[in-house]
């Protein structure tokens, strides 16, 4: 009886601990996102989702900054990089793709 007295505290001691720090808890989640869509990028074979999901590592590391009360960091970083550079990014890739794909059904 005492082993289960101890494993239901340590629950409750942890359900408190993790009550208490939700935003590191928030920021593990977010750093998780931003691992997954950064593997990602680099192995999806599909040029096209790989700029979309580096808009989605960008966006993890505006809200990061949100996290680190660099507000205006954050705002710039979405403005700059999810807005400009990732469409930037995807236009280019959807021009040389239609050209690529003529190439392959000349040869």
């Amino acid at each position: 009886m005492a082993l289960l007295e101890d494993i239901w505290d340590g629950i409750v001691n942890f359900a408190v601990y993790v009550w208490g720090n939700a935003d590191l808890v928030a920021f593990i989640i977010l750093a998780a996102i931003g691992i997954a869509a950064a593997i990602a990028v680099v192995v999806d074979r599909l040029p096209v989702h790989s700029a979309f999901y580096l808009a989605l590592v960008f966006v993890t590391v505006a809200v990061t900054y949100y996290f680190l009360e660099a507000e205006f960091l954050g705002v710039v970083q979405i403005l700059v990089y999810v807005g400009a550079i990732t469409i930037l990014f995807a236009f280019s890739i959807m021009l040389t793709r239609k050209y690529i794909k003529e190439e392959d059904m000349n040869e």
